[in-house]
């Protein structure tokens, strides 16, 4: 028995879904590596200290929003990927909804607010 015949022929959604979120993250790294930068904050700190750095509230709430998305990410794979075995073509919607509210949730946190990480997109936008 191969592969394609355990896995719906729907999986690919559930698949894509996955690789995008992979992408996101990708750039929410590039995104720490501008504000590291900006706000100079040196390698191997993971979060500067408001004591030695004026900026640090800004660097860290960018630092933070990536840094949730990656803890999430295990449990995300995992149930998406389960769910998707069985229903892929809701589980990759609901996988893209999610992943899209990633994006927002990073834009809003990165404004230094942290209650803006959990407005929508429209709102911090504007």
């Amino acid at each position: 028995m191969g592969a394609t015949e355990l896995l719906p022929k729907e999986y690919g959604y559930v698949v894509l879904v996955l690789a995008f979120y992979c992408f996101v993250n990708f750039w929410m790294a590039i995104k720490v590596g501008g504000a590291r930068r900006k706000y100079k904050v040196p390698y191997p700190t993971l979060y500067a200290s408001e004591s030695d750095n004026k900026d640090a509230k800004l660097y860290n709430c960018v630092q933070r929003g990536h840094q949730n998305s990656l803890e999430m990410m295990p449990v995300f794979f995992l149930v998406l990927g389960l769910g998707g075995l069985q229903h892929p073509t809701v589980a990759a919607a609901l996988g893209l909804v999610f992943t899209v509210g990633r994006i927002f949730y990073f834009i809003g946190y990165s404004t230094g607010d942290p209650k803006n990480r959990m407005k929508a997109g429209y709102e911090i936008m504007n």
